[in-house]
């Protein structure tokens, strides 16, 4: 009968299949919070898994490095998850802080990696180092976060001057360095110079082709050394919410090309592919739930229409798909 058929699902629907599917426990319950009306909490319980004894995080919240160990990637993962729960503030940041300066190099800034005891694996674009060199990377994003919720703390005093001293010399650079870069002036307490700054790069982003501002044009931009083919970011990718210092470098035109392509990324089982190279099974399998909240969150930010979740009840099982057999 006409009105029978089951009505196609929508962006999000789809990406919330995707998510129970196959999604860690943290990123489905994430995804509850920031879509489905859920609380906080749980996400905090499910963040909480990965802390470790000495106020840092390992266990793998950030895909790329495997093992139980703290790194300093992980905190800045971490810290954006709190951040987007509006709880990045009391004893457990205290406690952060005190590990970062532990952990801390020389000119008070942080590494990507550490070395450690036990050999874990991690991506080989994030190579061990003996005496591991301060990186706008992940320095940039941890104090940028800290800054936005006002914590104050001696260990922010060093790193902050690390990164003006990166961000405002900055002459050459790579896509990723640049989002660094960014997340660090949207937090950056002194606006004016954050402003300057800003608008210096964005300069320096299209002179050197740093960002795809055409996806229809995008192999014709240069691959940056060490990335995977097709390991290009686009607008959305650095600013990701309207109101970044970095929306301002982008006309409405390529602001909003770059979002119809973002939206067209969505793949047949509703989530977003990882652009960056492959290199172990299971990273690759909780890199891409982590993409498809990234995207999700983005074209929420710029008031591109998601359409609704699942009605309730509705999992994944419940709904028959490709090959479904009764």
């Amino acid at each position: 009968m006409p009105g029978d058929e089951a009505s196609p699902l929508t962006a999000l629907a789809r990406a919330e299949q995707f998510i129970w599917l196959t999604a860690r426990v943290l990123e489905q319950r994430r995804f509850a919070f920031h879509f489905l009306g859920g609380d906080a909490d749980p996400v905090d319980t499910a963040l909480g898994s990965y802390l470790n004894a000495d106020g840092g995080y390992g266990h793998a919240l950030d895909p790329d490095l495997r093992g139980p160990l703290s790194q300093p990637l992980h905190t800045a993962h971490a810290l954006r998850v709190l951040d987007s729960l509006g709880r990045c503030a009391g004893q457990r940041i205290e406690r952060l802080c005190r590990h970062l300066t532990r952990v801390s190099t020389g000119d008070g800034a942080l590494p990507v990696l550490l070395p450690g005891p036990g050999g874990y694996p991690a991506a080989p674009y994030h190579p061990v180092h003996d005496d591991p060199p301060s990186e706008l990377l992940v320095t940039g994003p941890v104090v940028g976060v800290l800054h936005r919720n006002r914590i104050w703390h001696a260990w922010l005093f060093r790193a902050t001057d690390f990164c003006w001293d990166r961000v405002e010399n900055m002459r050459h650079s790579h896509p990723y360095e640049v989002q660094s870069a960014v997340a660090f002036l949207d937090g950056a307490p002194d606006r004016a110079r954050a402003v300057a700054a800003a608008d210096r790069l964005g300069r320096l982003v299209r002179e050197q082709r740093l960002v795809v501002l055409d996806p229809r044009r995008r192999h014709e931009y240069p691959l940056p050394a060490g990335y995977a083919p097709g390991e290009r970011l686009f607008p959305h990718d650095v600013a990701r919410r309207p109101e970044s210092l970095a929306r301002g470098w982008f006309t409405d035109e390529e602001l909003s090309r770059s979002l119809d392509f973002l939206a067209a990324e969505q793949q047949a089982d509703g989530g977003w592919p990882v652009r960056r190279q492959a290199w172990a099974p299971g990273s690759s399998l909780e890199r891409r739930p982590i993409a498809t909240l990234e995207a999700l969150l983005t074209l929420r930010a710029y008031g591109r229409p998601l359409g609704s979740a699942l009605p309730a009840g509705a999992g994944p099982a419940s709904r028959p798909g490709p090959g479904h057999r009764p």
